[in-house]
Order: C-alpha cells, then sequence, then structure tokens
C-alpha cells in the first residue's frame, strides 16, 4: 500500500482559510430539520419536550394568549398555564400583564445564554458537594479494591462519552498515541475540540501519530491540528477503522458511527458506539495493524488485521 505524501489537487481552495468549508459537507436541510436539531440541543438543558415546543412556537410566532398556545400545539389548557410558569421561572418567558394574560418569549440567544448559565452553575454546586460527599463516602464500610489491574472489555455509547473518554486517555497519554481515522471521524474529532488536546500534548514532548484517508477534508484538518507526524492512505474513508492507541496500554475503538439512516418518514441518526479495552492481546494486534499501516509495507499480515478490523466494525 502506498502512502501518498503529496496534497490533492485544488485542496487550498476549497479548504482555505476564507473559503467556505463545511459547504461540502452540509446538505440541503428543511427547517423542521434544523428545530430538531434545537429541540435536542435543548432537551439537554432539562426542559421537556412540550416545554420546548411552547418556548420555540412563542419564539416563532411573538406575544401570544395561553388559548392561542394551547391551540396551536394541541396542549390543555392547564398543562400550557403550568409550562408557561415554569417557562417563566426559568426566565424564558415573560407574561404580560393585561386582560386576558399574554406570553412573550426571551429571544433565542437570550434564552440559549440564560440555560448554559444555569446549567454552568450547578455543575459548579456539584463541584462544590464533591469533597463533602468524598468524606461521606470513605466513612462508610466498603470492601477494599483490589490492587492488580485487570483486563477489561466496555462497550459505552454517546458522542459525550465518546469524547470524555478519548480526552481522558489523552490526558493519560506519556510517550505516544497512534490515531487512525477516516475523515469523517477526524472531523467529529475535530469539532468537539479533541484535536487540540492531541496538539497540546504533542507540543510536550509526546509522540502523535495520525494515520487517515486521503482526501481534502483529511487534509484541511491535519494541517489545521499542525501536527508534523501524519500520513494519508490512498483507500476509501468506508474501508478504514476507528481507533486511539495509548501508551500501547488502552484503546478507544469505533464500533458504530452514528451515520444517519432513514426510517419511515423521518431521518434517524444512530447513536455512536465504542469500546474502550486494556486487553494486551487485542491491542497488540492493533498497534501492529498501525506500524504496518504507517511502514506501508504491504504484507499479508497488515491486509489480514485491516480485514479484521474493518468487520469489527
Amino acid at each position: 500500500m502506498e502512502v501518498l505524501k503529496q496534497k490533492p489537487k485544488n485542496s487550498g481552495s476549497l479548504y482555505g482559510e476564507n473559503a467556505h468549508v463545511w459547504k461540502l459537507l452540509k446538505k440541503e436541510r428543511k427547517p423542521l430539520d434544523f428545530l430538531a436539531d434545537i429541540e435536542k440541543t435543548f432537551l439537554q438543558f432539562d426542559l421537556a419536550r412540550n416545554e420546548i415546543r411552547v418556548y420555540l412556537y412563542l419564539a416563532r410566532s411573538g406575544v401570544q394568549k395561553a388559548r392561542e398556545i394551547s391551540d396551536t400545539l394541541s396542549l390543555h389548557r392547564t398543562e400550557t398555564y403550568r409550562i408557561l410558569r415554569d417557562l417563566e421561572k426559568r426566565g424564558l418567558v415573560s407574561c404580560i400583564l393585561e386582560k386576558p394574560l399574554k406570553f412573550t418569549a426571551a429571544p433565542f440567544e437570550e434564552a440559549y445564554d440564560i440555560l448554559v448559565k444555569t446549567k454552568r452553575l450547578n455543575v459548579q454546586l456539584l463541584e462544590r458537594k464533591k469533597n463533602e460527599l468524598v468524606e461521606l463516602w470513605l466513612s462508610v464500610p466498603h470492601k477494599k479494591a483490589e490492587p492488580e489491574t485487570k483486563e477489561i472489555f466496555q462497550i459505552l455509547e454517546g458522542e459525550e462519552q465518546l469524547i470524555l473518554r478519548a480526552n481522558e486517555i489523552v490526558d493519560r497519554t506519556k510517550k505516544e498515541v497512534c490515531v487512525l481515522a477516516p475523515d469523517l471521524g477526524l472531523l467529529r474529532l475535530y469539532h468537539s475540540g479533541f484535536t487540540d488536546n492531541l496538539e497540546r500534548i504533542s507540543k510536550k514532548k509526546v509522540k502523535v501519530l495520525l494515520l487517515t484517508n486521503d482526501s481534502p477534508k483529511s487534509h484541511f484538518i491535519a494541517e489545521k491540528m499542525g501536527l508534523s507526524d501524519v500520513k494519508y492512505l490512498p483507500v476509501k474513508s468506508d474501508d478504514l477503522p476507528c481507533y486511539i492507541l495509548s501508551d500501547k496500554q488502552e484503546l478507544l475503538f469505533s464500533i458504530k458511527n452514528g451515520e444517519d439512516h432513514d426510517s419511515g418518514l423521518r431521518r434517524k441518526k444512530e447513536k455512536i458506539s465504542f469500546l474502550w479495552t486494556n486487553y494486551n492481546t487485542f491491542l497488540k494486534a492493533l498497534q501492529l495493524l498501525f506500524v504496518n499501516l504507517w511502514d506501508n509495507k504491504k504484507s499479508s499480515v497488515a491486509k489480514e488485521l485491516l480485514k479484521v478490523s474493518v468487520a469489527a466494525k
């Protein structure tokens, strides 16, 4: 397998600093698709779906009476008033003192800032309680943990867990981290800020090796990361597994990539699933795969390992 070192033609014009980079990555989407994304994000702020529906309706339609909201969204009048009171307590809705009462929503940007600040405050309060809770936990009699290290497999799900675990692995890396990722997987890591973490440790004498497929996207992301040890493989992105291997001691391996697929009338996105393990035999196999691909060896061992890795996805 030959490793390409030259950039693809026109990659600069497609992915330059002043180019509309993500136009190539976006698809035409309907307004309801964007509202679905907003709803999904707002759910992370502990808002109920009907609360989100009421806020978005008010934010789009302006001042409304409770009856109009109730009729439009097909909600019971009592539930509508309860939702409006709860949204008002959170600073997302205001009441206009007229007869009958009318309600107006905070501007979207302001409402989002309120939700973020509230979430941040709750996290800070939880952090302050940590020492107190740890002391309480230590006071409870429990069996001491065994000092020996065991080889384990752990299946995790969700993009948040992926990024959290990937950053934890990088923070623990002492000597070398190997990243094998197709351009779409690399793009996800780039948007999450994980690649900034890689760039940070590379400046602290930790060796960061990146293998990806040869495409304008991967070249653009690699250049933005500022890494020196990058190689591009002349293969399709679908043919590459995606994993992070740290110090030959722990591995994060993608099982599902969270791709979109049609399900009935709605487009559904599968959750990302991945495997974390310190199982020595598995680590050695994927380390050997990485080395063979990096050194551009056309051995049958590298081919077979690539087949095994792709099949595991």
